[in-house]
């Protein structure tokens, strides 16, 4: 996917419940600012590729990076340290099957 070279405006999200085509990202990913975290608008933006990143004293950034991050674990490499801190239970791996319902 070909993304902006970056003279492109970044969007502001208004209270309409939409996002500009993702093809508009800048090169780092950056779609849009602003908007809100409504179930709503993060179903919406999950479901285009988008997701959201922000502070609670600053603007809502929206970010569909190209290319997106993908991960095979039958491919994961996992060296003897990472293994020691799975092995402690310090973190619980878990699977969301919700928004399947959407």
């Amino acid at each position: 996917m070909k993304r902006n070279s970056g003279d492109n405006p970044i969007f502001f999200i208004s209270d309409d419940l939409s996002f500009p085509p993702v093809e508009n990202a800048n090169e780092e990913g950056l779609l849009a600012v602003g908007g809100d975290l409504s179930p709503e608008r993060l179903l919406l933006a999950y479901k285009s590729g988008i997701f959201p990143w922000f502070n609670e004293d600053t603007l809502v950034l929206w970010w569909s990076p190209d290319p997106r991050m993908a991960l095979y674990p039958e491919k994961i490499k996992i060296s003897k340290s990472m293994r020691k801190v799975l092995a402690s239970n310090r973190f619980r791996l878990t699977k969301t099957l919700v928004l399947k319902q959407f």
